[in-house]
């Protein structure tokens, strides 16, 4: 039974909470567990006091707290997740992994702890690992278009098209207005060299989430690829409209300006993306859709003061 004080401090420390005073929140939640409670809600205080330190960016009194919630219930699952979610904001993968998978062990549906250990070894470029985790995610969400898409990414980063276009398919079908999965289906087609079905998804996903600034740089790639620079330029001027700080968008259409041989337009967008990027400067240095800009006396400017920093 919660006494009359912890249920006062508990009351405190979530108008502290709420009010964006989380120091605060911490002290009345400690002062609480001084006080008489159930093992139940002694567990759900802490949890909360875990939770406001990570916010706090307080990680290693975070993984304290979850350890004090271990102590209390051994079999608590949640503790070993969010643990090693703190764990993978330290960039401790390896402890990470060890406690997502003591909670799969107490809790083996567990998809988003296989889904966080997917991504971990897809980020260290374990592919297989990867995969094989992706597809326990499956084992247990087979409606998961994400994870269906993931997969279906990997595939194509491994050369394996089929597959890729197999699984980013199944994602579609769950979810035709996820934009990634209809990007990396624009991919796939594109390793295809199916350019007019790689279009029609690029589009597709465009329309989905205009902000992708990567849509507009695959699109721009086949249109120059395809010698078709007005669209090229068309494209990622879209593309810049709704992502202004994208440098590659920039240099890419530089690139087509300057195959067409408009030189001012080429040069105002070089110095665009390099204010934004300066270390672009190595690629616009040799960069062969640069040539009709060499003997340009502001593009020679351009390539000496950015070599003099």
């Amino acid at each position: 039974m919660r006494s009359y004080k912890r249920n006062n401090y508990i009351l405190l420390a979530e108008n502290f909470y709420i009010n964006e005073n989380k120091e605060k929140a911490i002290k009345f939640y400690e002062k609480a567990l001084s006080y008489e409670g159930s093992k139940e809600e002694t567990i759900i205080l802490l949890f909360n006091i875990a939770i406001i330190y990570e916010e706090l960016d307080r990680l290693s009194d975070s993984i304290e707290v979850y350890n004090k919630i271990i102590e209390l219930d051994s079999n608590n699952y949640e503790a070993y997740f969010n643990m090693a979610l703190v764990e993978e904001l330290r960039h401790n993968t390896e402890k990470a992994i060890a406690l997502y998978n003591k909670a799969i062990k107490l809790k083996p549906n567990l998809s988003k702890a296989y889904y966080n250990i997917a991504t971990i070894y897809d980020v260290q470029g374990d592919k297989n690992k990867a995969l094989e985790y992706f597809y326990k995610v499956l084992d247990h969400s087979l409606d998961d278009f994400i994870t269906y898409n993931n997969i279906g990414s990997l595939y194509e980063e491994m050369g394996e098209y089929e597959l890729a276009y197999k699984m980013i398919k199944k994602s579609i079908d769950i979810n035709n207005k996820f934009y990634k999965s209809l990007f990396n289906m624009g991919v796939v087609y594109k390793r295809l060299g199916k350019h007019k079905d790689a279009i029609e998804y690029y589009n597709k996903s465009k329309e989905c989430n205009p902000n992708y600034h990567y849509t507009y740089l695959n699109l721009s790639a086949i249109y120059i690829e395809d010698k078709e620079y007005i669209k090229s330029i068309k494209i990622l001027s879209e593309g810049i409209c709704n992502n202004p700080e994208a440098h590659d968008l920039y240099y890419n259409r530089a690139c087509s300006y300057s195959i067409l041989n408009e030189v001012e337009h080429a040069i105002k967008d070089i110095r665009k993306a390099l204010i934004l990027n300066p270390s672009l400067i190595r690629w616009v240095e040799k960069d062969k859709d640069f040539y009709n800009l060499y003997d340009e006396e502001e593009f020679r400017n351009i390539i000496e003061k950015n070599n003099e920093y």
